[in-house]
């Protein structure tokens, strides 16, 4: 149950989504049942028949940065390659960088200057922005969306609006909450009709969400912390129609981290901070009812979350059926919703 290597699968690279869905609500959408342990195949648009009047769909309203910069070496003029993770203090980042070392002076692509200052214990490069006003105001000019790696292309223009929610609204992840990009506004609309809540809450997604984990107990992995915020009104809203047996829907594994770091006493507490939540089996949820998720790296913390709420076993045999179906895979990929 705790070994790493118990959360891996074999997946051929053609399932590997490489662009978006186009209509995001036609992906295809896996129903997995977990008392009846019965799989379904549907289409996402769809979801409005699996809620009832009274049921909380939950969205995180978190917006990705352009998070993905390049450069030049100065001197040397060699390509240089930054992800942005966080802004520690004004014009200064937290970075990933290729091959960087403490010293190294970048221009990037429109001229902005930068100076790599230290290297944390963590492997994260401290970075220094040289430019007027903030890094903030020309990241839409000299910033790409953070495509993950087993994307295989350069971002494009079509990314800004594919990599990114309909409903996102506060800036500070640097990668998607993929569970959520195949919603729609008349999809949203039509859940609202049909009497259930959407409610919008926020996690940034840091790098705590991909770091990937390489102990092989997973016990022994390092979440790492991510900032969150959940007001009264959500809280009293989902306190309220749990109370009156109706259903908690957590949209992505970032809401579900969200939602039992505040439910852990079985109630939702309002406040906002950081949560370094590693939700691995077993685990008793407190809030959840329902979620829907994509499909995940093998090994990866948000497969390990699912395997958590669905039951490793089940979470297996489903992966194989969608292997078997032609589902498209990982943050472009097909939906999944577990009832």
């Amino acid at each position: 149950m705790f070994r790493t290597s118990d959360y891996d699968f074999k997946l051929p690279a053609n399932l590997i989504a490489q662009r978006p869905q186009l209509k995001r609500d036609e992906c295809k959408m896996m129903v997995v049942h977990r008392k009846t342990k019965r799989v379904e195949h549907r289409v996402f648009k769809e979801l409005p028949e699996y809620l009832e009047e009274g049921d909380v769909l939950v969205l995180n309203e978190t917006k990705v940065l352009p998070a993905r910069l390049f450069g030049k070496k100065v001197p040397g003029g060699g390509r240089v390659e930054l992800l942005l993770l966080q802004e520690e203090q004004r014009n200064v980042w937290s970075c990933l960088i290729r091959k960087g070392k403490p010293g190294l002076n970048i221009v990037l692509e429109g001229g902005t200057s930068a100076r790599v200052l230290d290297r944390t214990e963590s492997g994260e490069f401290l970075v220094e922005f040289d430019c007027d006003g903030t890094l903030f105001d020309k990241l839409d000019s000299i910033g790409l969306p953070p495509l993950p790696p087993y994307i295989r292309r350069e971002a494009t223009e079509d990314d800004r609006e594919y990599y990114q929610t309909v409903y996102a609204k506060k800036v500070g992840s640097v990668a998607a909450p993929t569970a959520g990009l195949h919603f729609t506004p008349s999809l949203l609309n039509d859940i609202r009709e049909k009497g259930a809540y959407v409610i919008h809450l926020l996690l940034h997604i840091g790098r705590a969400t991909f770091k990937p984990i390489k102990v092989k107990d997973v016990r022994e992995h390092d979440m790492g912390a991510e900032y969150f915020e959940l007001d009264y009104e959500a809280a009293d809203r989902m306190n309220t129609q749990k109370e009156l047996g109706k259903k908690i829907v957590g949209v992505g594994t970032s809401i579900v981290r969200l939602l039992e770091t505040q439910g852990e006493s079985g109630y939702l507490k309002p406040g906002k901070g950081w949560t370094e939540k590693f939700i691995y089996p077993p685990f008793e949820f407190k809030i959840l009812d329902s979620m829907v998720t994509n499909f995940h790296l093998p090994k990866s913390t948000t497969l390990l979350l699912v395997s958590a709420f669905a039951g490793r076993d089940l979470v297996m045999k489903a992966y194989a059926e969608a292997v078997a179906e032609g589902y498209r895979f990982y943050s472009y990929g097909d939906a999944m919703l577990i009832v």
